[in-house]
């Protein structure tokens, strides 16, 4: 791809992927609840997710996927309700000032795997990979090479900006002291994370 055609798509994807909606929504409430550490594995599911989305259509599956629908209907509400069991947990939290709690066991896959699943079914996303990604880049003239180009853009955008979303998460998480602080932010940040869950639940 030409240098002019990899900066309009870095643009319009950036503007995209920063734009507040239900895949930053809960990523922050999760960075906010747990720490950035234990945010990684969810962020890195956003990430395949995109990835996902951007090969299929790419590789011309577009068709394909609409085809599915059901599938991926599916898909979404699993993500939905993944979201909403983290929810619970941040809402149930002990009230406790900010620590690193340690991980429980296959955490960290349930995580990526919950990301990917928001971010498929996340309509937003459907949007942009379907309809907006043909009018910035020409899937029809996309050699191996151009495609390799376009997902290491993806990843690194995609990447970078959710580790600033979750950095900025978890340094105002270690602002906070007091347990009546922490319950709050558990409370708050478990109901921002069930909000999104409806958010992508409600939304075609």
């Amino acid at each position: 791809m030409e240098l002019t055609g990899l900066l309009v798509f870095a643009g319009v994807y950036f503007l995209a992927v920063a734009s507040p909606g239900p895949a930053v929504a809960a990523l922050l409430a999760r960075s906010l609840g747990t720490g950035i550490r234990r945010s990684l594995p969810f962020a890195a599911g956003i990430v395949a997710g995109d990835l996902i989305w951007f090969s299929c259509t790419a590789l011309g599956l577009a068709v394909l996927m609409q085809s599915f629908h059901g599938l991926f209907v599916a898909i979404k509400y699993a993500g939905c309700a993944y979201l909403l069991y983290l929810a619970w947990k941040l809402w149930t939290a002990p009230a406790e000032a900010p620590r690193q709690p340690p991980s429980a066991r296959g955490e960290g896959l349930r995580l990526f795997f919950g990301g990917i699943a928001l971010t498929l079914g996340n309509p937003k996303v459907m949007v942009f990979f379907l309809s907006i990604l043909p009018l910035v880049v020409d899937l029809g003239r996309m050699t191996m090479f151009a495609f390799i180009e376009v997902a290491l853009l993806l990843t690194l955008i995609i990447g970078s900006t959710m580790l600033a979303y979750a950095y900025a998460a978890d340094r105002a998480r270690r602002l906070v002291a007091s347990p009546t602080a922490m319950r709050r932010i558990n409370r708050l940040t478990g109901g921002v994370m069930a909000g999104a869950a409806a958010a992508i639940a409600v939304r075609g």
